[in-house]
């Protein structure tokens, strides 16, 4: 189509510890400046089976709730299949990660995110095994 846009760039996030919430909404910000795109859409993706993106108020009272209803659903100490076979004690991170998601859409208008205003883009690390390097991959179309 004519005066469609695509702009990739990736982002290397280095988390410390399992339960880590990194805001990427400033990263994302830049990244449709630095598109050509007025408006269409950013795509992020993170490439990890460990990690999530998601939107949320970035504020400690909800980051901490988010964290304790993931982890009724996922619980510590149960016995995960994927523990018994790999040994890595991470099967709680990888169920965590599947019901959060791996990918998120946002629309883009007039150059700028359309986010609520307590909306903000989170990497979730989920992974027991933290100070993990991760890999986002934002992908920005449009005209």
């Amino acid at each position: 189509m004519y005066g469609e846009y695509m702009y990739r760039t990736t982002f290397t996030i280095t988390t410390s510890r399992e339960g880590d919430i990194i805001d990427l909404t400033p990263q994302v910000e830049k990244a449709v400046t630095a598109s050509r795109v007025t408006t269409g859409l950013v795509h992020l993706f993170v490439q990890h089976s460990t990690a999530a993106l998601t939107t949320i108020e970035y504020e400690p009272g909800v980051l901490a709730d988010l964290s304790r209803a993931l982890s009724v659903l996922a619980p510590d100490n149960p016995d995960y299949a994927h523990n018994t076979r790999w040994g890595d004690g991470n099967g709680r991170s990888h169920v965590k990660a599947a019901l959060v998601g791996p990918s998120l859409t946002v629309p883009v208008e007039n150059k700028k995110l359309l986010c609520g205003t307590w909306q903000q883009i989170v990497l979730l690390e989920f992974d027991v095994n933290a100070g993990r390097s991760r890999t986002v991959i934002c992908t920005v179309t449009g005209e």
